[in-house]
């Protein structure tokens, strides 16, 4: 279906309606496609004018006919495989959908009628596609292998923190001699914990400065330029941000490391089988458009 409809048509409220799309023995309708791609279009005007405008409308349509014409081809196939959807399961839909905030009247047909579709769309899909899809025990293995990086841990601190903030009636001058005060006694010896304890106004004083475990890129980045640099039981500079002095402690480091197999193989099994469904998907949607007579009218 390599062919592009002239989007001016939709837009034009008193064009003839006609029909613009034949899949195997059904219509797809000028109509259907403009009631399709109202919200699309209504959006697209917002953001673009002139040729851009044009060019992505042209876009949106073609994107919206294919899937028009794909929908109509499962929709058929199912009606062929026999697949079925009670009323009842309309109905608990519509219920479930209004529960969840989306605008739904269960006694409007069209409303039940698209919900029919959208129910019927996925038991086809689950029967002709998902359904015959498996993951191997070999195959998690060889995506793990070669997406490592994903799994990835990047440098982790254990650090403390003395927070050293400005009081009311302070100038900033005042609250850096007191921050750079914490900094001289900590260079001379004085413990990290008990001077967290006396002066910091971090929530973490009371457990003397201990903030636990961080990963790098969640500090700040004049922190972290700072923490890069030191060793274990080593300290930074009274290091000055927007929440006030900062004086950290490294008391751990952890090099980057990778999250074990077994650690992540559900996760990589949800990521290959939802790749391996696309990948059959598309395969089987493809069967059905060679198989299909469709005619794209202009």
């Amino acid at each position: 279906m390599a062919a592009t409809l002239l989007f001016s048509d939709l837009s034009t409220a008193s064009v003839t309606d006609r029909i613009i799309a034949v899949v195997n023995t059904e219509l797809i309708m000028l109509s259907e496609l403009k009631a399709e791609m109202a919200g699309e279009e209504r959006r697209l005007q917002e953001t673009y004018r002139g040729p851009e405008l044009k060019r992505r409308l042209q876009q949106a349509e073609y994107i919206g006919l294919t899937k028009m014409i794909e929908r109509k081809l499962q929709l058929q196939t199912a009606k062929t495989k026999g697949v079925e959807v009670a009323d009842d399961e309309v109905q608990r839909a519509a219920l479930e959908l209004k529960r969840q905030g989306e605008k739904v009247d269960e006694t409007d047909p069209n409303d039940k009628k698209n919900i029919k579709e959208q129910l019927l769309l996925m038991r086809v899909v689950d029967r002709e596609v998902r359904s015959g899809v498996m993951v191997t025990e070999s195959e998690l293995q060889r995506y793990y292998q070669s997406h490592q990086n994903r799994f990835l841990i990047p440098d982790e601190y254990r650090i403390s923190q003395i927070l050293i903030l400005r009081k009311a009636r302070e100038t900033e001058e005042d609250a850096r001699e007191r921050a750079s005060s914490v900094s001289s006694a900590l260079k001379r010896g004085a413990d990290f914990a008990e001077l967290a304890l006396k002066y910091s106004d971090g929530p973490e004083a009371t457990k003397g400065g201990n903030i636990g475990f961080v990963r790098q890129g969640e500090l700040l980045p004049q922190i972290e330029r700072a923490l890069s640099t030191l060793e274990p039981g080593q300290m930074t500079e009274a290091i000055q941000t927007s929440d006030g002095w900062h004086i950290i402690k490294l008391d751990e480091k952890r090099l980057p490391q990778f999250r074990p197999f077994a650690e992540v193989k559900t996760e990589i099994q949800t990521l290959v089988f939802q790749q391996k469904t696309e990948d059959v998907y598309q395969t089987w949607m493809g069967d059905l458009k060679n198989k299909a007579f469709i005619e794209v009218k202009f």
